[in-house]
This record gives structure tokens, sequence and C-alpha cells, in this order.
């Protein structure tokens, strides 16, 4: 798979055409409830994954959660975070959104609440999360895993895997079907565009969106 070619035909979508392609395979992907935090760029890249965990570290890296990620990450990437211990505690702010946006990184999915909401919109890194709190995750959460599977809503999320996140939501695409689930929101999309286009040339909306838009995703095969 050329990921650097699929993301370039990802960015030209948005979440609904990606949400409603996933609809004609039978899939699920979106991760309702994640607000956007900073900027009003869409965020389109590979995910790379962290896991979180209550308490200080057993044993192991005593690295501060986020760093590892960050230093590994290319330019394609997105860091996806899952922080659902119970405990209100940020597990990104201020710093690490430098040293993100530094390192070219395009975005941050968080499942849990994030902190230094003006510092990252001032640096201008992209930021969806669920929840926001001043509460520092020192002493209260530690980084359990990187590159690992984690929980983003309902959703199961998959280092490699892609990722669409702008005004109207955030939706996980899964590597094994990238290929075919970008080509069906293509389609989506350039039907979506011809119908606009009918609105502006005077053509009624009860045409426009007759019985044909209800069926027009299908069953892919």
């Amino acid at each position: 798979m050329n990921y650097v070619e699929l993301l370039q035909r990802l960015s030209a979508l948005d979440s609904c055409g990606v949400s409603d392609a996933l609809d004609s395979f039978g899939l699920s992907g979106v991760a309702d409830g994640l607000e956007r935090r900073s900027t009003r760029e869409k965020v389109v890249g590979r995910v790379r994954t962290m896991k979180l965990a209550a308490g200080l570290p057993l044993e192991g890296s005593r690295t501060h959660l986020g760093t590892r990620s960050i230093e590994e990450a290319k330019d394609t990437d997105v860091i996806v975070v899952e922080q659902k211990t119970g405990i209100r505690a940020a597990c990104w702010g201020g710093v690490l959104s430098h040293a993100a946006k530094q390192r070219g990184i395009r975005g941050i999915v968080v499942e849990g609440p994030v902190r230094d909401v003006d510092e990252f919109r001032e640096v201008g890194m992209p930021v969806f999360s669920r929840d926001i709190t001043p509460t520092t995750a020192r002493g209260r959460i530690h980084e359990a895993a990187i590159n690992v599977d984690v929980e983003i809503g309902n959703v199961t999320v998959s280092p490699g895997d892609l990722v669409i996140a702008d005004g109207t939501g955030v939706v996980f695409i899964p590597a094994d079907a990238a290929e075919a689930i970008v080509a069906a929101a293509e389609k989506i999309v350039a039907r979506e565009s011809l119908m606009v286009d009918a609105v502006h040339g005077g053509e009624e909306i009860t045409k426009v969106m007759g019985k044909d838009y209800e069926t027009m995703l299908g069953t892919q095969d």
C-alpha cells in the first residue's frame, strides 16, 4: 500500500464521506463525542497509538508519557491515545504539543482529557479529545504501551490504520480495507458534489435528494 498517495487522496475527502463509505462495507470507524480543541485544520494521517494506565509504572520505562511516540513518529503520523483509566488527568499538554509540532506530526486524537488548550492553540497543533482538565498526569497515570491496539470510543484502533478528523468528527479506517474505503468515499463525495451543482443550477431539492439518495450507499462486495 502506498500510504503517501492514499493520504493525499484521503485529504480531499471529509469525515462524513468516509463514514458513509464504511457503512457501505458494513464497517464501523466513527469515534463519536471527540471534540476539536485547536485549529480549524482537517487532520489526515497514519495512526501511531499510545495506551495509558493508572498510577506509576511498576517496571520498565519511566519516560514521560507521549515522549517515545513523538520521537518515533514520522510526518505522516497522527498520535492516538487511549486514557480510559477513570482518573480525570490530562494525557496531552503544551510541551508535548510543541515537540509534536517540531517533529511534523499531523495531529493528536485522545480518548480522555487534555490540558494546556490555549497553548496548543497558539502553537497550531490540531488536537481532538473527549474532555479537558487542568489536572496533570504526573503521579496519576502512566504510559503502559505504545504501538498496540487501543479503544477510542467504541472503535478498536490499530497502529497503521488511517484516521480523518475534521469539524464534524473523527473516523478511523482499518489498514486492511483502506484502499477500498477511500475509493468508495471518493465516489460518494463526487456524487454529492454533482447534487450540490444541481441545486445551484435550480433543480428542485426533492428531485435531487429523491429515493435514489436513500439507497446510494448500497452494499459493497
